[in-house]
C-alpha cells in the first residue's frame, strides 16, 4: 500500500467510534489522541499508536461499564478537565518521535482518572436520593448520550419523613419540603400542598381527607396568623405535570388555644340601710361645693390684703429712707 493511502486510512480510522467511553466523549480528547498520532516519526509507528489507542478505549468503556457505565456532566468535566493537563505534562517530558512505551503510560493515565472520578460519582453523585422516585439526568459511556437513569425506590419510600410542628395562636409555621436532590429532577416539577383539619395523628386519614392548600414551585409555605382550627395533618408531594409522584413529606401541626382572659369584675357599692335619709348625711354634695366655694374666696381675699398690706409697709419703708438721706445732706 503507498504512503498516502496508509495515511487516508489512518486518518479515517481515527475517527472511528472504537467503543466510545466517557473520557472519548470528549471532543477535545479526540483531537488530542489524533494530534498525538501524527506526531509520530513514520507511517508505521502511527499505526501502532492507532492500534495502542483503540485498546485504551476498549479499557475506558469496560472501566466504566464497572461503574454503572453512566457519569454526569460535572464528573465528564472534571475526568476531561484532569486528563488533558496530565496529558500536556507529559507529553512535554518525551522527546520527538517518542514510542508505544510513552503512548501505553499516557492512556493509562486516562483510565486511572476516569476510574477515580467515577468511583466518586458513584458514591456520592449517582442517585443520592434515599427516598422517593428520581430520574437523573446522565451521560451513557457507550453511546456518549444524554439519557435518564432510573433510581427508584419501594412504594412505601415515597415517604421522605415526618415534620412535628407546635405554635401558639397567633404565630406562624412554615412547611419545608426540600430535599437536596429535587435539584436533579428534569422539568418544572410543582409542590402540592394539602391539608387534613382536625388533631394530628388522631386518626387514620384517608386520601379523600386531604383538601387543597395550594400548588407552587416553591418547596415551602408559610402559615401566618395560625388560629386553633388550623391544627392539622399537612402533606407535601412534589409532583411533574403528568401527576408523578417523586417524593412526599408529612407535617403534624398543632396550634395551641391562647388561655382567655377573665373579665375585671366591678366592685358596687353596698346600699345604705333605710335609717339613712340625705338628711342624715355628714354633707351634701351641694354643701360639699359651697364650702370649696367660700374657703376659696375667703384665700383669694386674704392673698389681696397680704399684697396690699405688704404694698404699704414697702411705701413707708421707703419714705423713711429718703428722710433720713436729707437730715444726712444737710
Amino acid at each position: 500500500m503507498r504512503p498516502q493511502l496508509l495515511v487516508v486510512s489512518l486518518l479515517a480510522l481515527c475517527r472511528m467510534p472504537a467503543g466510545r467511553a466517557c473520557l472519548q466523549c470528549d471532543r477535545k480528547t479526540r483531537l488530542l489522541h489524533e494530534d498525538f498520532l501524527l506526531s509520530a516519526a513514520s507511517v508505521e509507528k502511527q499505526i501502532a499508536l492507532t492500534m495502542i489507542r483503540d485498546h485504551a478505549y476498549v479499557t475506558y468503556r469496560q472501566t466504566s461499564q464497572a461503574h454503572r457505565g453512566v457519569s454526569d456532566p460535572t464528573t465528564f468535566y472534571r475526568v476531561s478537565t484532569e486528563y488533558h493537563s496530565e496529558f500536556n505534562r507529559i507529553k512535554k517530558t518525551l522527546q520527538p518521535g517518542s514510542g508505544t512505551i510513552d503512548a501505553i503510560q499516557i492512556m493509562e493515565k486516562g483510565r486511572k482518572i476516569l476510574e477515580k472520578h467515577l468511583v466518586i460519582f458513584i458514591r456520592e453523585g449517582l442517585c443520592p436520593n434515599k427516598c422517593g422516585q428520581l430520574y437523573q439526568r446522565v451521560i451513557d459511556c457507550s453511546s456518549c448520550k444524554y439519557k435518564l437513569y432510573n433510581c427508584p425506590s419501594p412504594p412505601d419510600q415515597l415517604d421522605c419523613g415526618e415534620h412535628h410542628l407546635e405554635a401558639e395562636e397567633g404565630d406562624q409555621a412554615v412547611l419545608n419540603c426540600f430535599l437536596p436532590w429535587h435539584s436533579l429532577i428534569q422539568g418544572t416539577p410543582e409542590y402540592h400542598f394539602t391539608w387534613a383539619p382536625g388533631p394530628p395523628g388522631s386518626t387514620q386519614l384517608e386520601e379523600s381527607d386531604f383538601q387543597t392548600l395550594v400548588v407552587t414551585e416553591e418547596p415551602s409555605v408559610v402559615l401566618n396568623q395560625l388560629h386553633a382550627k388550623e391544627q392539622g395533618t399537612y402533606r407535601c408531594s412534589l409532583q411533574d405535570r403528568k401527576a408523578t409522584v417523586f417524593s412526599t413529606v408529612t407535617f403534624f401541626l398543632t396550634v395551641t388555644a391562647l388561655p382567655t382572659q377573665t373579665p375585671i369584675q366591678l366592685i358596687t357599692l353596698p346600699t345604705l340601710p333605710p335609717r339613712y335619709t340625705s338628711s342624715t348625711l355628714p354633707l351634701t354634695r351641694y354643701q360639699l361645693l359651697s364650702i370649696i366655694a367660700t374657703v376659696t374666696a375667703l384665700s383669694l381675699v386674704a392673698s389681696i390684703g397680704l399684697t396690699v398690706a405688704l404694698g404699704l409697709t414697702m411705701k413707708r419703708k421707703m419714705k423713711e429712707l429718703r428722710a433720713r438721706r436729707m437730715v444726712s445732706v444737710y
